[in-house]
């Protein structure tokens, strides 16, 4: 177990005396909901109501651009910025809850779209800029785009072949075009140049529809997944309690806003708390990362683990090499983070990596590893306060709640918290199918400790089930890590005869190690100590990496599809693409 000790005053000093009176009403009068009783908006509650008070002239939004330079966004100019984007839409013809989509590198533009968008009750959706023609093509016409707002560039590569099969796309807007191409192809600064800095939000009931999150199929088609704006709740909430934003605080989330992290909390959550968040336009980079940290004294820094993973190949110490003091928290989401990480960020940093977990689903997190807290390395954490999740089995449509310490069963959480999702858009069928009655079916399998904490099993369907054990993916592979020759590893059932499932690993070996029998003999027969015969992987097969997503997750399905020879699905998102 590992404590974090930093000279601050944690909002959730006491877990279980915040949870036993948190009320989400109470969140919401921490809040400062539109005038004259007009609703709750995200993008009034992320920059308007700070652009009133002393926070007017405060960095907001901070873009590091490729050659390290860099432009700063106040909260009073952010105002502005939104406002402009707000009247382009009313001044095109938007409507209330239409679709506004992204499609860019992290460049101002996406922001100012993105807060814009919210700003007029529009819908917003970001895309990944590494999208091909496909992808972007099946979210924009399953997401019934009425705006894109993209760069020359990829418009030219991935949009212009597509504009005959969007039929509903009405207008595409060019965040570095000088001049309109025609009525429908247009120039953003032209459009900003031209629009008002005044705006009055409209009135925004709490159930609006806000924002719409693509998320990858395991087969066929991505699920749009619609969230509103009582959602702000949440990432307030949670920007509270686990990112523990203090005024004053520099901010840093690597995640792209191409998905559901770089959205939630790239964007929304520091700005509700009129914090500095700090933009990198490159991606991963070993000593550009840790200079960022360094020159710009990041103090809370949100990152993957497929990050923290590259960093713990190099033999970089941080804080001997930089000046790193004003760190005093990491945090860690997509795949769930092994031990060994958590650890290394305490040897290295001088404080353990936090994980948390949530779902695009969710909206925001749900259970976190608490800076105020004991962290047991390998947990997910504790529950968010307001948030009721269980360990249940499930059997003929009924849930049966598992009270039992340490058995495994799905994690199931109560409907209730604001950023749960509203639908997924089109098929209202199977949004159903995700519901028992009053809980939400997180298809994750988990267990709860005698303390409290919750520990990830693993997805329901990666489950491999091996002469009668069911052997979840993430505790083999948190065992294979602990290997001193392993940087990463992940695992696979591979269906035997006679067993059923037989386990096999993926290893990437750490640099310098000769793959060969002797070292695939070592580490199997490391595993089988650890983990008994049963449960301890049969094959080793070495590789130079590991397919994942952009979020961090292991794409264990694709993994499993290659060595059968199946259909690969739905691979928009996979890191290398």
């Amino acid at each position: 177990m590992i404590s974090i000790k930093k000279n601050i005053d944690h909002h959730l000093s006491n877990y279980d005396k915040v949870q036993s009176s948190f009320s989400w009403d109470e969140i919401a009068k921490e809040l400062n909901e539109l005038p004259d009783g007009k609703g709750l908006n995200i993008a009034h509650e992320a920059i308007d109501r700070h652009a009133q008070t002393h926070l007017k002239d405060t960095v907001a939004l901070r873009f590091i651009r490729k050659d390290r330079s860099f432009q700063d966004l106040t909260y009073g100019e952010l105002q502005k910025q939104t406002s402009k984007f707000a009247n382009v839409l009313q001044k095109l013809g938007v409507k209330k809850g239409e679709r506004v989509f992204s499609f860019a590198g992290r460049v101002p533009e996406l922001y100012t779209t993105a807060l814009g968008t919210l700003k007029y009750t529009a819908v917003f959706c970001p895309l990944f800029s590494v999208f091909g023609p496909d992808p972007v093509f099946q979210r924009l016409s399953r997401g019934d785009a009425t705006v894109l707002v993209t760069t020359s560039l990829l418009f030219e590569k991935k949009i212009k072949p597509l504009l005959e099969r969007l039929p509903s796309l009405r207008f595409i807007i060019l965040t570095d075009a000088s001049e309109h191409f025609s009525a429908q192809i247009m120039s953003f600064p032209k459009l900003m140049e031209q629009a008002s800095a005044e705006f009055s939000i409209p009135e925004t009931n709490p159930e609006d529809a806000a924002l719409l999150h693509f998320t990858s199929g395991t087969t066929g088609m991505p699920k749009g997944v619609l969230h509103v704006h009582q959602a702000v709740l949440t990432h307030y909430a949670t920007g509270k309690y686990v990112l523990d934003f203090h005024e004053g605080d520099r901010y840093w989330c690597t995640a792209d806003p191409g998905w559901v992290t770089g959205t939630s909390y790239g964007i929304i959550t520091p700005l509700l708390h009129g914090v500095t968040s700090i933009i990198d336009e490159e991606e991963f980079d070993a000593i550009r990362w840790y200079s960022i940290l360094e020159e710009h004294k990041i103090s809370i820094w949100y990152t993957a683990p497929t990050a923290i993973r590259r960093l713990m190949r190099l033999e970089i110490k941080p804080c001997e090499e930089y000046h790193l003091e004003d760190l005093r928290l990491i945090l860690s989401v997509g795949e769930p983070l092994h031990a060994e990480a958590v650890i290394w960020g305490q040897e290295n940093f001088g404080i353990p990596i936090l994980d948390n977990w949530w779902q695009t689903e969710t909206g925001g997190i749900m259970i976190a590893n608490y800076p105020s807290m004991t962290v047991k390395p390998g947990s997910m954490g504790k529950p968010l306060p307001g948030v009721e999740i269980a360990i249940a089995e499930i059997n003929d449509k009924e849930l049966k709640f598992i009270t039992e310490p340490n058995i495994q069963g799905h994690l199931v959480l109560k409907k209730g918290f604001p950023s749960l999702f509203r639908g997924y858009l089109h098929e209202e069928e199977r949004y159903n199918k995700c519901f028992i009655g009053e809980w939400y079916l997180s298809g994750d399998l988990a267990k709860k400790d005698a303390d409290g904490y919750f520990w990830f099993i693993g997805r329901a369907d990666d489950i491999i089930k091996t002469s009668g054990h069911m052997v979840g993916p993430f505790e083999v592979e948190s065992t294979l890590m602990r290997h001193p020759a392993v940087a990463e590893a992940a695992v696979i059932g591979k269906p035997d005869p006679i067993i059923g499932e037989l386990v096999k690993a993926f290893v990437v070996l750490k640099s310098g190690i000769e793959s060969n029998e002797e070292i695939r003999m070592d580490i199997m027969g490391f595993a089988r100590k650890l983990m008994g015969p049963a449960v301890a992987p049969k094959e080793i097969e070495f590789v130079e990496s590991i397919p994942k997503t952009r979020s961090g997750k292991i794409l264990r399905r694709l993994l499993k599809a290659r060595e059968l020879g199946l259909p690969e699905g739905d691979i928009s998102t996979l890191e290398q693409s």
